[in-house]
């Protein structure tokens, strides 16, 4: 532990750069999905914008619960089924997974489709469960 911060004190400006960037590279890579909405905000936005709640986790999670009048299209299916969205162009999307971890991927791929305004839920469907927000069953 001693030779890292000999190193740290010795490379200090290297050592900033390195940091730099991996700070960059994870900025750059969390909003590459779309900005993270709360369970709250993302309530909000389906009141107050009509947006729309992409559930891409798969058939069987989606039928033990999910939030109410989300579309179910699971993170593999994304690319052959964007015709089934193309409709909702102009809304907002928001993409919700497990845990908040696959819905950059899949929210990258509606971006490059062209959806123009995408969210995805921070912390997922386990967040919402955890905020005491409804599920439906299905």
């Amino acid at each position: 532990m001693m030779q890292f911060f000999a190193f740290i004190s010795e490379y200090w400006m290297l050592a900033s750069a390195w940091l730099a960037f991996f700070f960059l590279l994870i900025l750059s890579e969390s909003s590459r999905g779309g900005k993270g909405l709360s369970p709250q905000e993302t309530t909000n936005m389906v009141n107050s914008k009509d947006a729309v709640v992409i559930d891409i986790r798969k058939d069987d999670d989606f039928r033990k619960g999910h939030i109410p009048n989300a579309i179910n299209i699971p993170a593999t299916a994304i690319k052959s089924r964007l015709t089934e969205l193309e409709k909702y162009k102009t809304k907002p999307i928001i993409v919700v997974c497990q845990t908040g971890t696959t819905a950059n991927s899949a929210g990258a791929e509606l971006r490059k489709a062209g959806f123009s305004e995408v969210y995805r839920m921070k912390g997922g469907l386990l967040e919402w469960q955890s905020s005491r927000m409804p599920l439906v069953k299905s």
